[in-house]
């Protein structure tokens, strides 16, 4: 037996670092060769101690198979999860994973009969039951990390109160912006021949059909996505206007980094977005924030002053 296992690690070692085994669960399999090899040894010892054929202890596991099935039950459902894992290519070691249910958030760095080993980003280890990847529900980043882009999907709270349509005034100095411009002209002259053809009276802004700020400011955050160097194109890229709710107006930025890799995602997302938020003021637009402890002090000063 001991022979056989040192064998089997030399057959399991050397199968690790073949390329094509590299992220397959071979800690299951072999783990259940040293089980069956355990039984085998077990039987032969009693068979040469008492004295009897290898048969009878055979025949005597045959009426224990309701035993062993209570005894190794975690093990047989390890290695049906095993199985399955492998088949269906679900997880695999170097995988990110996530599992809220037993708070796993990082890299699979083990995978064997029984357990699953997930090495969290806080560097903590979550050990789970093989099983539970099959009965319960997980998330595999893999799909993310082979495609080569992650996503970005986050808003931006616009206050209402500070939509409005575009007057003549404020037209001229959006066309002055370099990645909108042709688009207000371009807009602004269908337009007009819109409105000239129904005979409306444009003198009033809300006759007719007018650009709004909010609308120009949806185009320039377009615009900047498509023409930002760390944005893929070749893969959706939106902005959208969502339902309104109690903080503003959701104005949600939809595309996908030309990275995966965590910390510089998160730079080129930040960036994004101090940029946008630096730019509403150009539109006359504010985003919507919660008042503070500063917002309620400055119209205390106002009231007292009035």
């Amino acid at each position: 037996m001991a022979v056989f296992f040192s064998i089997l690690k030399v057959g399991e070692y050397t199968l690790s670092q073949l390329p094509v085994f590299k992220d397959k669960p071979l800690t299951s399999y072999f783990q259940l060769i040293r089980i069956l090899l355990y039984v085998v040894t077990i039987i032969l010892v009693l068979s040469v101690i008492l004295g009897k054929s290898p048969i009878y202890f055979l025949s005597a596991f045959g009426a224990m198979t309701a035993i062993l099935l209570l005894v190794f039950k975690d093990t047989i459902l390890g290695l049906v999860a095993s199985v399955q894992m492998s088949s269906n290519d679900m997880v695999r070691v170097g995988d990110w994973v996530e599992m809220p249910k037993f708070n796993a958030d990082g890299d699979v760095i083990d995978i064997n009969l029984n357990t699953v080993k997930v090495q969290n980003w806080d560097k903590t280890i979550t050990t789970i039951p093989t099983y539970y990847f099959i009965t319960d529900s997980f998330k595999n980043w893999r799909g993310m990390q082979q495609s080569g882009g992650r996503r970005i999907k986050r808003a931006i709270f616009i206050d209402a109160h500070s939509v409005k349509l575009v007057d003549a005034e404020m037209r001229e100095k959006l066309k002055k912006i370099q990645l909108i411009s042709n688009y207000v002209k371009n807009r602004q002259k269908e337009i007009e021949e819109f409105n000239t053809q129904h005979n409306i009276d444009t003198s009033v802004l809300i006759n007719g059909r007018q650009l709004t700020n909010l609308g120009v400011f949806r185009k320039y955050i377009e615009s900047y996505l498509k023409s930002h160097p760390k944005i893929r194109q070749d893969m959706t890229l939106m902005v959208r206007q969502l339902a309104s709710e109690n903080k503003g107006i959701p104005m949600e930025i939809y595309c996908f980094t030309k990275t995966t890799a965590w910390v510089e995602y998160e730079s080129i997302q930040s960036d994004i977005f101090d940029h946008l938020y630096s730019t509403a003021t150009f539109f006359d637009i504010e985003i919507f924030q919660e008042p503070g402890g500063k917002d309620f002090s400055i119209a205390f000063d106002r009231n007292n002053v009035t």
